[in-house]
């Protein structure tokens, strides 16, 4: 077993609960959980369906809007963007189109349209979407690959907490959450894609 991000052979046990078992590495500082306890493809997609992401939802929107705003801020009129993992209503593409942007949204289970990958975009967003990644180092290299010169990928995702809070953590009982990054985990991405990063609370802001 290796690190799913660095590929570092290098970590140790983190934390065990009644599900499953955690890992973090030396190398990156991502705290991952084992492959024997990922859950099926239709065990995930069972969980997403159960996602209630009305686009009539007020709070919502406002919750998205942490990531919005700032990405939003970053871009010339007219951007073109990918909101990658946009679920069963893509409720952040729509706000951004609702700016005057363009965007094409990807969803493994509800919009699998692998022809966004041959694009090259402005701008990327992943909301909720790195802690359920099965080949997260791949996947992360693959959205980075498709943005522009000077683009940004924002991301947004809780940041991992203290062992001592871990346990009590709500965010690792999700089983679909199998990844957690800190901000030294984002820092090493940064610094191996020699990308500029922006760290605002739980939203993550790359340049490349």
């Amino acid at each position: 077993m290796n690190c799913p991000l660095c590929q570092a052979a290098d970590y140790h046990f983190f934390h065990e609960d009644k599900l499953r078992e955690y890992y973090q590495c030396y190398n990156c500082n991502l705290i991952f959980v084992p492959v024997e306890f990922h859950p099926s493809p239709v065990e995930e997609k069972a969980r997403y369906d159960q996602h209630q992401n009305d686009p009539a939802d007020q709070k919502y929107q406002r919750f998205l809007t942490r990531l919005f705003q700032p990405v939003s801020e970053l871009l010339a009129p007219g951007a073109r963007g990918l909101d990658f993992g946009s679920g069963p209503a893509p409720v952040l593409s729509q706000l951004f189109e609702a700016d005057g942007f363009s965007i094409d949204i990807f969803d493994p289970y509800y919009a699998n349209d692998p022809r966004v990958f041959s694009q090259q975009y402005d701008f990327i967003t992943a909301s909720e979407v790195v802690e359920h990644l099965r080949n997260v180092r791949s996947e992360l290299d693959r959205l980075y690959h498709c943005l522009k010169p000077g683009g940004i990928l924002g991301i947004m995702t809780k940041l991992a907490v203290s062992p001592e809070e871990f346990e009590y953590w709500y965010y690792k009982r999700d089983k679909t959450h199998l990844c957690f990054f800190s901000i030294r985990t984002f820092q090493w991405l940064a610094d191996n894609w020699n990308a500029g990063v922006t760290f605002i609370d739980d939203v993550i802001i790359f340049t490349k």
